[in-house]
């Protein structure tokens, strides 16, 4: 927006920042329920779970750089092992692409003032470290899940797995899965009902239609999960025998449950970076996307496609032949959305003006891994191919293109794109494309020699091996590579905590961004926009009548909402306007009722059941005060 002079607008603006000011110190961190300072605590609490996983990947490969390693015991390996992939997955990748970069940006995006349930979001944050906070207790205790981050039974039965390990995973996962449904009903009702007036669907980023896809396939996967892991305490605590062939059971029914969750779970990590280089690609190119409504329909079809292709990971268990061929080519059928998008990328690349900066570099290693990954994911869709290769590291190394090459990769760079945003500062750009090369050569040369050890018939979740099989170089290479890699990550962290305290000035929009949120000063105000945004594309910076029309209604006092908390609401399809919302401030209810929902959990995991009852009675007083005072009247 035009730089504002005229004194009636300077005049609301003062009073909106009165209205919106956030309250400081700590208190105002717990209490808050700014998306902003939400995303942050997200960001932050994710890269620290991050840290973990990486560490825990670095002390996998050291165990595996030799013949007969001595690094880690069998028993420490499997709970390494076990701990990367479950904090990987859902303490680092999902909550940092929805919780830190969907909370942070997609409210800006789309012109409102906050998410359509600050408390609830507020309470989504709690909940998520809450239950990361309860799954480490386990590891720090000597009782860390153990058996794979897909828990198969019957290894994870209580007659194979007598401890307490395995309950710390599936109440864990019980627990963090009420962050995530809550987050995604969030995302979908802010989606659709918070847009600016004018945003009507066709006319929403691409980022946030890929939040939508998100969001929707978050709620219809995650109860599959949550179900398999109460059948299994029920199992396992009860006595009763859901996973037990012997009574009746059936342990593919695990299989069947977890994976109706985890395939659809593989596009629920990558569509959001699918959503960051949809953002990236237009503004280091200076072209709008190519085939914008296809790319838009394929996000959401990539979420709705990965709902039925779950039993390709069972090709190897004894499944029908009718009912593999099915699924063999449904998993086919899930490259044409894939396929148009990297057609849109590629072509929007070739056909601009592209400036090699370091977002734009992410997104090329991330293209450049999402067709390696793509590719010998692909190769899993033949039948007797997936039969042989099951459960070596032919699908490491497949999974490791797709979720680290292809998923955190656009993050990486996404980091970099929204830093000015956030902090007002600058990276450094020469350290930012070094610590791209570095960690993309140490991608490369960690993840790729697992193909071939795959093939040699190197299995998965093996703690060591023998000298005489032919795997020692590859694991070498691929230990040295995961060191060079870490040392990639390390330079990233290195040049953001500099730049941070020493970056010049960034200014609202250094890139000459597309999308609403390089309209308002970096890092943004409280109240985000002085004046709700004038829409009439999807690339609204790019749209300087808009914007100049915005600095008209703000001397006019147009839609610019200061007599309270407010922020306006629109209809679904075509964004109209349709009422103003008053928006809940800072709270304390929201960690208090997380605090309780986690004393919850512990009390079942320790078997103190009267303890659980006084703890869900708290959770109930707790959803009493939290709806005592309501918005209007705060």
């Amino acid at each position: 927006m035009a730089t504002v002079t005229h004194p009636e607008a300077l005049r609301r603006i003062n009073r909106l920042e009165r209205i919106w000011e956030e309250r400081s110190g700590v208190l105002g961190w717990l209490t808050t329920t700014d998306h902003k300072r939400i995303g942050i605590l997200y960001l932050f609490t994710s890269l620290l779970f991050f840290a973990a996983g990486g560490t825990e990947a670095l002390l996998v490969r050291t165990q595996l750089i030799t013949p007969n390693g001595s690094t880690l015991g069998p028993a420490a390996f499997n709970t390494t092992m076990t701990m990367h992939g479950v904090t990987m997955i859902f303490l680092f990748v999902i909550p940092i692409s929805t919780g830190a970069f969907g909370n942070y940006l997609l409210p800006l995006m789309i012109g409102a003032r906050d998410m359509a349930f600050p408390r609830l979001n507020a309470f989504s944050y709690w909940v998520f470290l809450g239950s990361g906070l309860f799954m480490y207790v386990g590891v720090v205790t000597g009782h860390g899940p153990n058996a794979g981050w897909f828990d198969y039974v019957p290894l994870a039965s209580r007659t194979y797995n007598p401890g307490s390990a395995i309950d710390f995973y599936a109440l864990g996962l019980i627990f963090n899965s009420i962050s995530s449904t809550a987050a995604a009903i969030n995302f979908i009702v802010t989606i659709f009902k918070l847009r600016a007036p004018g945003m009507s669907l066709n006319r929403m980023p691409l980022f946030c239609y890929a939040f939508l896809a998100v969001s929707f396939a978050l709620v219809f996967a995650l109860p599959a999960l949550s179900i398999d892991c109460v059948f299994l305490e029920l199992d396992r605590r009860l006595g009763f025998n859901f996973f037990n062939v012997g009574h009746g059971g059936n342990v593919l029914l695990w299989q069947h449950l977890f994976w109706i969750f985890g395939h659809p779970e593989v596009y629920i990590i990558i569509l959001p970076a699918f959503g960051i280089a949809t953002s990236i690609i237009p503004t280091f190119t200076r072209r709008r996307m190519v085939a914008f409504p296809m790319v838009a329909l394929a996000e959401i079809l990539v979420a709705f496609i990965g709902f039925g292709v779950w039993a390709h990971h069972m090709f190897a268990v004894g499944l029908s032949t009718i009912t593999t061929v099915y699924f063999a080519a449904a998993s086919m059928i899930v490259v044409i959305p894939s396929a148009i998008q990297l057609f849109a990328w590629l072509t929007t690349l070739v056909t601009g003006r592209p400036s090699f900066k370091t977002p734009l570099l992410w997104i090329i290693g991330f293209i450049v891994f999402f067709i390696i990954g793509g590719l010998s994911g692909i190769m899993f869709a033949a039948i007797p191919f997936d039969q042989q290769l099951t459960d070596t590291y032919f699908v490491v190394a497949h999974f490791h293109f797709i979720i680290f090459g292809a998923a955190v990769f656009p993050l990486l760079g996404g980091l970099y794109y929204w830093f000015p945003k956030v902090t007002g500062r600058m990276y450094h750009e020469g350290l930012g494309q070094a610590s791209f090369w570095i960690t993309f050569l140490g991608s490369a040369l960690t993840f790729f020699p697992m193909h071939i050890v795959g093939l040699l018939g190197m299995p998965r979740r093996v703690y060591t091996y023998p000298a005489n099989v032919g795997w020692h170089p590859y694991n070498l290479s691929e230990t040295i590579g995961s060191y060079i890699l870490a040392a990639g990550l390390v330079l990233l962290v290195v040049n953001l905590v500099w730049s941070y305290f020493r970056g010049v000035a960034a200014g609202p929009d250094p890139f000459g961004g597309a999308t609403l949120e390089w309209s308002i000063p970096s890092p943004p105000p409280d109240y985000n926009f002085a004046v709700i945004p004038t829409i009439s594309s999807a690339y609204p910076m790019w749209d300087p009548e808009d914007r100049e029309h915005d600095v008209h209604k703000l001397n006019r006092g147009e839609m610019v909402l200061e007599q309270g908390h407010e922020t306006p609401a629109s209809t679904v399809l075509d964004g109209y306007f349709d009422e103003v919302l008053d928006m809940p401030s800072n709270s304390p209810w929201p960690v208090i009722t997380a605090l309780m929902i986690t004393g919850v959990f512990a009390m079942i995991l320790t078997g103190h059941l009267v303890a659980m009852s006084v703890f869900l009675a708290l959770v109930a007083a707790s959803l009493v005060g939290w709806h005592s005072v309501e918005p209007q009247e705060a």
